[in-house]
Formats: C-alpha cells, structure tokens, sequence
C-alpha cells in the first residue's frame, strides 16, 4: 500500500508511523508513506492555509487552493488515490471499514484543522469521509494514524501471526475473549483452570462461551455483561465463566488422566521462538 497523508504537521506524526507494526510494515515493503504538507502549495510569502469564514463566526476555514494543489500534485507523482476525508460528518470507523482500506493500493489521508474544511474541497473532488467518534480533537493527525494503523495490520505478511488479525474483538462482531500469561496466581488472582487442561478443544469452547456472554461487538450498552468504559470487568469475566460450569472439573480430571499434550509445570503449551517472536509483534501493535 502507498498511503499519502496530508497534512499540516508531518513531523507530528512520521515517529508513531514508523514504530511498532507500520515500521515493520515499512521495512517488509508492504507500506510505503508519503507526507505532504499542504503548506507547501501555497503562493504567499505567509504562507496562509486558512482563512475568516464568510459570513462572520469563530476560527478561521482551511483555503481550497493549497489543498486542492496538494491532491493534484500528489495524483500527478503517483496516480489516482482512493481519498479519505476524516471529518466529523462522515461515517463511523469500524473494522468492516479498516479490512476493506486494508485492500486499497493507494490511499489518501486527509487530516484538517481548525473550524474545519470549505465545503469547496468536498464538492470539487471525491472523498471517502469518515469519523473516528463522536468527539472533538485539534486535528485529523490522531485519527489519521488510528485508520492507518488499523488497516494496515490488516494487510497480509505485516503481522507475525496471521491468525491475530481474525481472531480478535469485531472480526465475528463480538469481543475477543480474556487473555492470561504467567504468573498463575497474581495477587489471589487465579488463571481459570479450564486454560491450564491441556484440553483444546474445552479451551476453544471457554473462550467462545465467554467472548458471547460480553455481548455483540458495537452494542451501545454493555455493562450488564460486565463491559465498561474501563474495559471488561472481572465480575463479568467472572460471571460469564459461571455460565461454562459444564466444562468442569470431570472434563479437566478427564484431559488430565488421558492427554497427550506437553505442558510445562505452569500448565501452559510451550511456545517456538517464532510464535513469540509472532506474539510481540502483535502486542506491539
């Protein structure tokens, strides 16, 4: 993917760019970026982007020209772009949003500042426009850099395990299930028994059971199912592992007796270096 961002203030956002997920997809030549600042197509010595709004109000409106220069220019050098507005007027972010992004081979990210865009540079080209949320940031830098992230994760050979990016909240339109790594116990806290079996197929029904009861992914309100602001709680976490009492101790003692799985004396799958290696990746991002 080439991604050209355009914006007032590239030295804002090229370090996130280049760290973590989307520096590795840089250096595996799966993303390359092209920062235009639009300030460069201007013709005074100021070099104004932005103006008073006609007919009076607050804060001042970014110009058409440099914009509209930067787009052309932009096309010129590297061909016709799918555009992408990010603006409060337009369509909320979602991963069905990012995996279709994550196909495009040349994407342009339009990031505004302060009272917004005039509605000239909507009309006079073709925009995709989205939002990240009701909320109000100074720009579309932040947002941006989350759209980018997000489908870019998507694109195949950038994660170090393929499976991470299908197995995780919204990919099936629910949350992922809880994770645990070591320690077993953390402050009375105890990793669910089911996790420790060695039984695969009762660890995949657990987390298929538990990511259900969290509710649909994108439900306004969750927290009856123990999701809040904050993120899932351990009461729901707990709650939801009630309701899978029939994955108990007679399956676990079974798996236990008759299992032909290795497992360290934490009761957790050894890992390959790779699938490690794999892992951090992915957390990184």
């Amino acid at each position: 993917m080439l991604c050209a961002v355009l914006t007032l203030f590239p030295g804002a956002i090229r370090p996130y760019l280049d760290e973590s997920i989307l520096g590795i997809a840089q250096r595996l030549g799966k993303l390359d970026l092209e920062y235009v600042d639009y300030r460069d197509f201007t013709h005074d010595r100021h070099r104004t982007v932005d103006d008073r709004p006609f007919g009076g109000g607050p804060g001042m409106v970014l110009k058409p020209e440099p914009i509209f220069e930067a787009v052309e220019d932009t096309e010129r050098r590297f061909g016709s772009f799918h555009k992408v507005m990010l603006c409060p007027r337009g369509r909320r972010f979602d991963q069905a949003k990012a995996r279709e992004l994550s196909r495009v081979e040349r994407l342009m990210l339009l990031c505004g500042r302060y009272e917004g865009f005039d509605e000239r540079i909507r009309d006079g080209m073709t925009w995709d426009e989205i939002s990240i949320g009701d909320f109000v940031l100074a720009g579309g830098e932040l947002p941006a850099m989350t759209v980018l992230e997000a489908a870019v994760r998507l694109i195949p050979g950038v994660l170090g395990c393929e499976e991470s990016a299908v197995a995780e909240s919204f990919e099936e339109e629910r949350f992922d299930h809880p994770h645990y790594t070591r320690p077993r116990c953390f402050r009375g806290m105890e990793v669910p028994e089911v996790l420790l079996s060695g039984d695969h197929g009762a660890v995949a029904r657990w987390r298929r059971q538990i990511a259900e009861s969290f509710g649909i992914a994108g439900t306004p309100d969750l927290t009856a199912t123990g999701i809040t602001a904050a993120g899932i709680t351990a009461a729901g976490i707990t709650a939801a592992a009630d309701r899978t009492a029939a994955l108990g101790s007679a399956k676990r003692m079974s798996s236990r007796s008759g299992g032909s799985h290795t497992e360290d004396e934490s009761g957790m799958q050894p890992r390959s270096n790779s699938e490690d290696t794999a892992s951090r990746q992915d957390t990184d991002s």
